[in-house]
């Protein structure tokens, strides 16, 4: 699985307690290795990851390696990121886009 510094890898066995079950809102992507804009989109997540920590918890999940968990919550398509607060997802975005951008659309979660 592509690997970035700041964002931990969850599986299927993991995500109820890391996702599921943080205090903080937490920001999945759902991720492949064959996934070109999942690469691009590794280095923001890093930075984003930094620079927020203690407000939203940025983790990966591979599509591949975790269908339970894809087809649960209706993943169609790599990468999605999709954001979850009190174990319930609020917030669903589909491909990769500049950090910029990403933290707008991430405004709402990251003031609450």
């Amino acid at each position: 699985m592509i690997r970035t510094e700041g964002v931990a890898d969850v599986t299927e066995e993991t995500f109820e307690e890391e996702v599921l079950g943080s205090a903080l809102p937490v920001l999945v992507q759902f991720t492949a290795d064959w996934c070109g804009p999942c690469r691009q989109l590794g280095p923001v997540l890093g930075e984003i990851a930094r620079q927020e920590a203690g407000r939203i918890r940025v983790v990966q999940l591979d599509v591949d390696r975790n269908p339970g968990v894809t087809v649960r919550f209706g993943v169609m398509a790599t990468p999605t990121l999709m954001v979850f607060r009190a174990g319930e997802p609020v917030k669903s975005m589909v491909g990769a886009r500049p950090k910029r951008k990403l933290l707008q659309e991430l405004e709402d979660v990251l003031a609450a």
